[in-house]
């Protein structure tokens, strides 16, 4: 039997997997890129023949032929996958063999019991077929294919996380030092995942049926679907909503779940009323979220904010209370805001400090004191140093940095404080100035992304 080690020795490969034989093209092999066959068929690590001369790799026969499978299908021939079981038996080809990525470094911590059930799409048994010949697609991507096991975003709150794949998600859980444990796999989503949100804190008991459980919400061009977890595992499939336009950022403040579009809509869905609601505003250009409050930078010049502690005392209006807190003195639209919430926020719950840059480059900081409550923040200083629209900037305790669209140009200033409030005594003084001339490009659809396709958990005590 003629060896097909060495590149170009023919297009058959002869396997030898724990003693069981394989054969199969080397296209099947090394249709995705940079994996383990093709560092392997290219020479770029060694290997081993038996008498025969076929490549013998020292894994289980019977995990071996499930990636074998999904190599020449493109398409899972299984319900359930023991990633313990392939991970052990696999080690690093479970992540790198044919782009089959897993999160196989969870079980091999130790601490995923039992199999993670991989959801089936609606097609018939020659699904195969169909997959090989009509791949999945990115929309606007023409004909990308999307890899049905790579981990696309990563999302952690409390002892839980979150793992999104292109077409459904999974959650673990950290319990009583027990180790990982999968508490939820979502059903198979048609269309492509594009955000994740997760709310690991348990409801307050006045929430009625939703209390105690984990909030898990994902989107999809318009489409908000949403779960409830309890403790005890069981699942609530709470509803799928429509923002009726594409939602480009999804999260949760406090048991509320917000889904917002840039051309100015807000969704809203809340635990104790059960509710979804869907109001209009400005075109939203920045926003950030401190406390209960969720402020908006617009395309006005207006910095508006809704308080989500309020927002059930208003819903028989219809209204969620979108307030305006702030107008920039010169009309520009505001491109970034960054709020900072103080020690004395603790205390008298009437101090905040927002930091926002503008389309003309500049970048101004207000103060809400206590005793101008009522009144609204005031201007506290002004920084006009950029040329070019200011693209994000942060405020901390002891800095204040921005950075422009000119080359990311970014200004740091330190932050002089007396008892914890900002101080204009001496007041800001610049630190730096520097430019960040090459940045890799990424797709803004993707975020908290992991770059080997593995998710890594480590125990830190």
């Amino acid at each position: 039997m003629a060896s097909s080690y060495f590149p170009g020795s023919g297009d058959i490969i002869n396997l030898n997997v724990g003693g069981q034989r394989f054969s199969t093209s080397r296209h099947t092999l090394t249709w995705v890129p940079d994996t383990f066959f093709t560092s392997l068929l290219s020479g770029r690590i060694s290997t081993l023949r038996d008498e025969s001369g076929a490549i013998f790799i020292d894994r289980d026969p019977s995990l071996f032929s499930i990636i074998l499978n999904y190599l020449r299908t493109r398409d899972l021939n299984m319900v359930v996958v023991d990633i313990n079981a392939l991970s052990a038996n696999t080690t690093n080809t479970v992540s790198s063999v044919g782009g089959m990525r897993v999160p196989e470094a969870i079980a091999a911590s130790g601490g995923v019991s039992g199999p993670v059930a991989v959801p089936r799409q609606g097609h018939s048994r020659n699904s195969s077929l169909d997959m090989r010949h009509n791949p999945p697609q990115i929309a606007g991507q023409g004909s990308a294919w999307v890899d049905p096991l790579r981990v696309r975003m990563v999302k952690a709150h409390h002892n839980w996380i979150l793992v999104a794949y292109a077409h459904f998600v999974t959650c673990y859980r950290n319990k009583d030092s027990t180790g990982w444990q999968l508490a939820f796999t979502s059903p198979y989503i048609d269309q492509l995942i594009e955000r994740v949100a997760l709310n690991a804190k348990l409801s307050p008991p006045s929430q009625g049926g939703e209390a105690g459980q984990k909030m898990l919400a994902i989107s999809y061009a318009s489409h908000i679907r949403l779960w409830g977890i309890a403790e005890d595992g069981s699942k609530n499939d709470i509803g799928t909503f429509n923002l009726k336009v594409s939602v480009e950022y999804l999260f949760f403040i406090g048991s509320q779940l917000v889904a917002l579009s840039s051309v100015g809509k807000i969704g809203v869905w809340h635990a104790m009323t059960q509710h979804w609601q869907i109001q209009d505003v400005l075109p939203i250009a920045s926003f950030d979220t401190a406390g209960s409050f969720l402020l908006l930078g617009c395309t006005n010049g207006s910095i508006y904010y809704i308080d989500m502690q309020k927002f059930p005392l208003r819903m028989k209006d219809n209204d969620l209370l979108v307030t305006e807190l702030y107008h920039d003195p010169s009309n520009d639209i505001i491109t970034a805001i960054s709020v900072y919430l103080t020690p004395k926020t603790n205390v008298c719950g009437n101090w905040i400090e927002i930091a926002y840059g503008t389309s003309s480059g500049t970048v101004r900081v207000i103060v809400q004191h206590p005793e101008t409550v009522g009144h609204g923040p005031q201007l506290f200083q002004t920084f006009t140093v950029h040329r070019y629209p200011v693209t994000k900037v942060t405020l901390s305790e002891k800095l204040l940095i921005s950075v422009c669209s000119e080359y990311n140009h970014v200004r740091t200033w330190s932050v002089t404080r007396f008892r914890g409030m900002i101080s204009t005594q001496p007041g800001s003084t610049p630190l730096s100035s520097y430019k960040i001339l090459t940045i890799d490009e990424v797709d803004p659809n993707i975020y908290y992304a992991i770059a080997n396709d593995c998710v890594k958990l480590f125990d830190i005590t």
